[in-house]
């Protein structure tokens, strides 16, 4: 039986991702920062872990926890939506702990283990954000795009040593908690003089030609871990396929 550590399970993408797996017959280690069991399947093959993937000694005792795992899947991430100019620097870094450092942190903590027994697979899941420029995403932009060149290296790096390493790409999925999970971040970053011009990327996002679902991601991330061909990318959603074509 087959191990996958999935990374922000909360909600989205996570659960979704989680609930896949252990549909296929795998053993499911889904983590979250406040663990709540009622949200998942009650099943002697999930495991619920704590996990905050800013601290490094959280990160430490859930890699212990796990034990050896055969796929890391580097889910957890928060969003941010406003103007670049009104955006605390502060801000910006809390952006980067989750989305980009803490992507690093868990991969680094779990690569001894997969090296030493030269098999294992690492599915970062990032965004069509890096597909595409969109405005007042910037901060959130520059966060995603980070793990995709860390990933493209990364799978250089490892390939030696028989490990594989992915790239999902979500589309836009208004199901999801980006905005809810972004909290007091978004409060203040849109002013005055940016009103009208974010009312109508507001109103883009209501109608968007298409949609990506949490199914779909799940799918993605599913089909990124087990395909054994030195594929790279793999946008989720037709929105994010269509970008990807046109690029």
């Amino acid at each position: 039986m087959k191990t996958v550590l999935i990374t922000g399970c909360s909600s989205g993408y996570g659960l979704a991702a989680a609930c896949r797996f252990h549909a296929e017959g795998w053993r499911v280690i889904a983590t979250m920062r406040s663990p709540r069991p009622d949200i998942l399947p009650a099943s002697d093959r999930i495991r619920l872990l704590p996990l905050d993937v800013t601290r490094p000694e959280s990160i430490a005792a859930a890699v212990e926890a796990a034990g050896p795992l055969d796929v890391l899947v580097n889910n957890s991430g928060i969003g941010l939506f406003g103007a670049f100019e009104a955006t605390p620097m502060a801000t910006v870094r809390d952006v980067f702990e989750t989305n980009t450092f803490g992507t690093m942190a868990v991969t680094q903590a779990v690569l001894p283990g997969f090296r030493a027994r030269r098999s294992g697979v690492v599915v970062n899941v990032t965004s069509s954000v890096v597909l595409a420029p969109m405005p007042l995403v910037a901060a959130y932009t520059a966060s995603k795009t980070a793990i995709e060149g860390f990933t493209a290296s990364l799978a250089h790096e490892l390939r030696a040593f028989g490990l594989r390493v992915k790239l999902v790409q979500p589309g836009y999925c208004p199901d999801t908690a980006f905005a809810r999970n972004s909290g007091p971040r978004l409060e203040g970053l849109v002013p005055v003089a940016y009103a009208d011009f974010a009312q109508s990327v507001l109103a883009a996002f209501t109608r968007p030609a298409a949609r990506t679902t949490e199914a779909d991601v799940a799918e993605a991330v599913w089909h990124a871990a087990t395909d054994e061909r030195p594929q790279l990318h793999y946008p989720a959603g037709p929105d994010a396929m269509d970008l990807a074509r046109a690029n």
